[in-house]
């Protein structure tokens, strides 16, 4: 069998990040992309963030606009409980655990760089931010794109 060793795929995905501004929106909003109608998808940060301009750039860049993203955190999902969570920074990834503790939920640890932390010219820096949304791309159909085998 290829793709994820999963039982089946996730109806419910959250993806968290250290603000939700960069690496979890990108995303959020590329999830929605290619599986919004089949799968509930959410995103949030363990501190309150803004969208970082940076990255609303480069996800334009492939037609999908995330300027009107609301950064949440773990505080404000309140009753919501998700399949999978996707954590992406290593205080992401810690908050996930906490969050789940009482769920039966997947959690996933993907380590992704923090393309704010990038310094050179505005190139270097928009390419760096490629990279994540690319990366983040690529994980994403590997993960929820496979075919049911038919049976339950």
């Amino acid at each position: 069998m290829s793709g994820p060793a999963l039982k089946k795929r996730p109806q419910s995905v959250l993806f968290a990040c250290s603000f939700n501004a960069v690496r979890s929106p990108m995303a959020e909003a590329l999830a929605r992309h290619h599986f919004g109608r089949d799968i509930f998808i959410a995103s949030v940060g363990v501190r309150p963030g803004q969208i970082d301009p940076f990255a609303a750039a480069v996800m334009e860049e492939i037609g999908i606009d995330i300027t009107r993203h609301k950064p949440r955190v773990f505080d404000d999902l309140e009753d919501e409980s998700f399949d999978m969570i996707v954590s992406l920074s290593p205080e992401a990834h810690h908050s996930a655990l906490e969050y789940t503790r009482t769920m039966a939920s997947d959690v996933l640890y993907w380590p992704t760089i923090d393309s704010t932390a990038v310094q050179g010219s505005r190139e270097q820096m928009l390419d760096a931010y490629r990279n994540v949304r690319d990366g983040l791309e690529t994980r994403i159909m590997d993960l929820l794109s496979w075919q049911s085998s038919g049976g339950g």
